[in-house]
């Protein structure tokens, strides 16, 4: 049977490429699209989810939430990585879907009450849409299936700033409700991520097979991978959502470890997450506090990115 998700996303380049798995892969029964800000405004973010959602012939509902962080003041988007429209400053198509009049985090607690222990929440953006759904039903901890985040750094360093990844810092209050919460937990974060480098070569062979989609896809990867080349030097981009959802249905191309997940809220290290491994102990409780959560270390870099092209090169768009 395949896994019912809920997508949670700011696209952006690589939540695109996500998309596009999560729309075509036969164990994925995709429920719906949440938008938050994040590597665009809400606005955009939603823009662009009906409009790749359409691109790929699909009929998915799409729900909008948070404009914004918690508490802290809101970053100005990441222009330079994502392009100002969050697909890499190209020209995009009209598309006629509409999202939803209900809000993000009702969308959510209506899907999981509706189908209490099946659905699975996979965030790839800052987390407020999480955060403002536990509030609105904190029994949500006791009804997901699990929650995967594509976020946090414990080993890597940060993109952001020397200790933080993106999505954690750019919401760091709700980060720290989300992952504290006390539901099963992934994280998927940089220290994965990083390891995983999606090539001009296989996103040929994706643009190939997707249609008007791959078109986009196609596009935006080319203003990314510029991007990238700047940034760390590499020949291609880090595939960050996409590893989300390659998780979760081939979680042996990872490796984990369990531990407690904090995030720092204040200060100089603001939005980096701290784990401490579930077996070690500290000169006190305060680091270990809640549910350990699944921590994904490493991964197959090169496996993950080829799971990725025969997912998305399976069913040619003739």
């Amino acid at each position: 049977m395949p896994i019912p998700i809920i997508f949670d996303t700011d696209p952006g380049v690589d939540d695109a490429q996500a998309i596009a798995i999560a729309l075509a892969h036969p164990d994925i029964e995709l429920l719906g699209l949440t938008t938050t800000f994040g590597n665009v405004t809400v606005d955009i973010a939603t823009h662009n989810a009906l409009l790749l959602a359409e691109l790929a012939g699909q009929s998915i509902p799409v729900a909008q939430g948070a404009a914004g962080p918690l508490v802290k003041r809101k970053n100005p988007p990441p222009g330079h990585i994502h392009g100002d429209n969050g697909l890499g400053n190209i020209e995009l198509p009209e598309f006629t879907s509409q999202a939803l009049t209900q809000s993000a985090p009702e969308f959510i607690v209506e899907q999981v009450n509706a189908r209490p222990g099946e659905i699975v929440l996979v965030a790839v953006g800052p987390l407020g849409n999480l955060a403002a759904a536990l509030q609105l039903d904190p029994t949500l901890v006791d009804k997901v299936k699990r929650v995967v985040v594509m976020g946090g750094s414990i080993r890597e360093g940060g993109n952001v700033t020397p200790v933080a990844e993106a999505n954690i810092f750019n919401d760091p209050h709700a980060a720290a409700k989300v992952l504290q919460a006390g539901w099963p937990l992934t994280l998927v974060g940089l220290d994965a991520t990083h390891r995983c480098v999606l090539d001009p070569a296989s996103m040929e062979r994706i643009v190939a097979a997707q249609g008007g989609l791959g078109k986009i896809l196609g596009e935006s990867y080319t203003f990314y991978r510029a991007f990238y080349h700047r940034a760390l030097g590499i020949d291609g981009c880090c595939p960050h959502d996409s590893c989300a959802l390659v998780w979760l249905l081939r979680p042996d191309l990872f490796t984990t470890e369990r531990g407690y997940l904090s995030v720092v809220t204040e200060g100089l290290a603001e939005g980096q997450t701290v784990m401490a491994p579930e077996r070690r102990e500290f000169v006190d409780s305060r680091w270990s506090q809640g549910v350990p959560a699944d921590v994904c270390m490493n991964a197959d870099g090169a496996a993950v990115v080829e799971w990725m092209v025969e997912t998305l090169t399976a069913n040619p768009v003739l």
